[in-house]
């Protein structure tokens, strides 16, 4: 039987949709969210933002970025990615990085975890040279390289390089369940006052096993190392490659004895991933990994000319170069965002030819589709609008 509605109620909401429609007169061709941008840009409804509040070192070469996220931010899960929007002289670049922050955060800040690469202009940017206050745009949290509620008993944890990132939060994650205390800095941390940080009793078995080229280069290393002197539950292995070497997945038993026991978490560059991914083959349900970059199984075929209709330049292509690639040692400017194929920031539209995709192979395309460049190659002469 339908819920009888009160006149009082009937005529309330008459009210409010009238004023409503008023302000949104009066404001055209703003919107009112328009103006509350305008007062406090995390207040908008529209795109998600943040602004940075903080940025700390963590190594010579990387930072932890400190967010408070707006109004439209959604929880996110610990290990999943989001997409940062920055502007850097005038033009708007888009790219993708793992959240290192656990969402139980009670400040509810979010922080990414930024390793600056040489031809990285914003990673570089973020690094080096952003300051506090600034916007930035943000997507909504996204990635399945998560745990499990309730997490396994034993977990395995590989990781190298910036590898570490979503892994951390998936820690932070962990040891703070019952603690609910707020993300220590690692610059205050010391091994003296661990004790004071609280104990984990309800984190699970963990073995971490990071490498890195030396001690220095470890991202989050004193904290990781304050971590698990406090967690008895949690075994940090550390892997300093350039006195050590790579560690080889066969000498795991060394390290985890009951490795082929345990679910696995695999994050870092893509040769390692790739030895994981074959050590494990035989117990691929239990492995989860993360990649970098996409994997692209077409590594052959014709290419052709590629000419970038707007801007009037030709170049040579192979069959397994991203157009993207192409693109910008031609000179072109294009537009790029996570370059995985994951952000869709890249697209161009096609005027003629076809292209391969290469991440599958197939070949497709018709004049006036719009192509991703990052994970596209040519197939024959194309020609796109850029």
């Amino acid at each position: 039987m339908p819920h009888a509605t009160a006149p009082g109620s009937e005529r309330r909401t008459r009210v409010l949709r009238r004023l409503a429609n008023t302000v949104e007169c009066l404001t055209t061709p703003l919107l009112p969210d328009d103006y509350l941008g305008l007062i406090n840009p995390l207040w908008s409804a529209g795109e998600p933002r943040g602004r940075i509040e903080a940025v700390r070192a963590e190594t010579a070469d990387s930072a932890t970025i400190v967010i408070r996220p707006g109004r439209r931010w959604v929880r996110h899960k610990p290990g999943q990615w989001v997409r940062i929007a920055l502007d850097i002289e005038g033009r708007r670049h888009w790219r993708t990085y793992s959240l290192s922050s656990a969402p139980e955060r009670p400040d509810g800040r979010i922080t990414i975890t930024v390793k600056a690469v040489p031809d990285g202009l914003v990673s570089r940017y973020l690094v080096r040279r952003v300051a506090p206050g600034t916007i930035v745009g943000l997507s909504r949290p996204q990635g399945e390289f998560v745990l499990p509620v309730p997490p396994p008993s034993r977990l395995l944890f590989l990781t190298a390089g910036s590898g570490i990132t979503p892994v951390m939060a998936m820690l932070r994650s962990l040891t703070r369940a019952d603690a609910g205390a707020r993300e220590p800095r690692a610059d205050r941390l010391t091994p003296g006052t661990a004790g004071s940080l609280g104990t984990c009793p309800a984190m699970p078995d963990v073995t971490l096993v990071h490498s890195a080229p030396t001690p220095g280069d470890v991202i989050f290393g004193h904290e990781l190392r304050v971590m698990a002197a406090r967690c008895p539950s949690l075994r940090l292995y550390e892997r300093h490659t350039r006195t050590e070497g790579r560690l080889e997945p066969a000498r795991l038993p060394a390290l985890c004895p009951d490795w082929a026991d345990r679910e696995v978490w695999a994050c870092g560059p893509a040769g390692m991933l790739d030895e994981v991914t074959a050590h494990w083959a035989g117990l691929a349900d239990r492995l989860h990994v993360e990649h970098f970059r996409p994997a692209v199984p077409w590594a052959g075929g014709a290419g052709g000319r590629v000419r970038f209709g707007r801007s009037g330049r030709e170049a040579e292509a192979d069959g397994a170069t991203p157009l993207l690639a192409v693109g910008e040692d031609a000179g072109v400017l294009m537009p790029s965002g996570c370059r995985m194929g994951i952000c869709f920031s890249c697209v161009a539209r096609l005027w003629s030819g076809q292209v391969r995709d290469l991440r599958t192979g197939r070949v497709h395309g018709e004049a006036g589709d719009l192509v991703q460049t990052c994970v596209s190659a040519a197939a024959g002469p194309v020609e796109i609008e850029l």
